[in-house]
């Protein structure tokens, strides 16, 4: 990630809810018609992964 990337990232943190929505909505209209190139089953079983653990995570936190 570059340095310009997480800047951007740590601002979109300092948001309130409403504006970090209205961002998220806007960048989700710019990127839709890009051309990404599909996700090997590598990549796929790795985000799974991730996003399985960070939930493990938030659900130890309620516990």
């Amino acid at each position: 990630m570059t340095a310009l990337v997480q800047e951007l990232l740590n601002n979109f943190d300092r948001l309130t809810d409403s504006e970090q929505l209205d961002l998220a909505l806007e960048i989700l209209k710019r990127t839709v018609c890009l051309d990404f190139p599909p996700l090997s089953d590598e990549v796929l079983v790795l985000n799974a992964e991730e996003l399985f653990l960070e939930l493990d995570q938030q659900e130890a936190l309620y516990e």
